[in-house]
């Protein structure tokens, strides 16, 4: 078997409370595509929908070097964030930083996931073989 390659990926996982506006579709946008500059990455599209007056939003930010998503529910002031970026030269957490400014949290709650590392003998792997 050959073993998987390695890369730098990070996965920030967020969770944004007490977000005072989260239905606000150009305003989900733009935070976003300034998340994706202040991260370094290149973005090739977003995609967002917005459920109605009242009602949260749900988008992509597709980037040459992964995504980041964001899923709003304003009735409890909460959004849930996801920043996935290959590369140690791009930054999650100035992503992150961004979306702390734009969305105006009373709180974050977050975890960074390492991505693509070197895999040990202590791993639980399921190697396949087709």
């Amino acid at each position: 078997m050959t073993p998987p390659f390695t890369y730098d990926g990070r996965h920030l996982l967020a969770d944004l409370y007490g977000c005072p506006v989260l239905d606000d579709l150009a305003l989900v946008e733009d935070a976003l595509r300034a998340a994706a500059v202040a991260a370094g990455a290149s973005v090739i599209g977003v995609h967002l929908h917005h459920f109605g007056p009242g009602h949260g939003v749900t988008g992509i930010a597709l980037l040459a070097e992964s995504h980041m998503s964001i899923h709003t529910w304003p009735e409890h002031g909460y959004a849930a964030i996801d920043i996935f970026l290959c590369g140690e030269r791009h930054d999650p957490a100035a992503a992150l930083a961004v979306l702390d400014n734009r969305l105006a949290p009373d709180c974050i709650r977050e975890t960074m996931v390492l991505r693509g590392g070197e895999i040990d003998s202590d791993m639980d792997i399921d190697s396949r073989v087709d």
